[in-house]
């Protein structure tokens, strides 16, 4: 794993916050002349720490503004029922977050729809079809305080 200092935080930092922001206004902001910034930001990308950039969408103005994180616990944990399950949920648009955890379940998903009926049916018609699926438990996002994820 590479060295990181503070300039290299700071950029990171300010990138995550806005990455259409012009070499020009970051270097300012993390006190580097436009050429050393660029550098660091290029050692960054080429070291794999930046993966990429991304637009950040309001997916409410989508029409998917009802949010839920969903846990998932499967009865078997054989490698074919995880990939099988897997596959299914990567590619269910509604899903715009999954994750493998330790704990009580197998997996955490962030759901995003349109509402509480549409919530309803991909509970009952995509979560609810696949097999080994023993407990599925719902969280419904009410407000958002702080969101620092791009």
């Amino acid at each position: 794993m590479a060295e990181f200092d503070q300039i290299d935080r700071r950029i990171l930092h300010e990138l995550s916050r806005d990455a259409r922001q012009t070499n020009l206004k970051l270097a300012e902001r993390v006190g580097l002349s436009p050429s050393a910034c660029l550098r660091r930001v290029q050692e960054l990308e080429r070291s794999g720490v930046i993966t990429g950039y991304r637009a950040v969408i309001d997916r409410s103005r989508l029409g998917a503004g009802f949010v839920a994180y969903v846990t998932v616990g499967l009865s078997n944990h054989t490698k074919d029922t995880l990939r099988a399950f897997e596959k299914a949920i990567c590619a269910c648009p509604d899903v715009v977050e999954f994750h493998t955890v330790t704990g009580t379940f197998e997996y955490l998903l962030r759901v995003e729809l349109a509402d509480v009926k549409a919530y309803k049916t991909f509970h009952s018609e995509v979560l609810g079809t696949q097999p080994h699926v023993s407990s599925i438990t719902s969280y419904i996002v009410m407000d958002t305080p702080k969101n620092d994820r791009a």
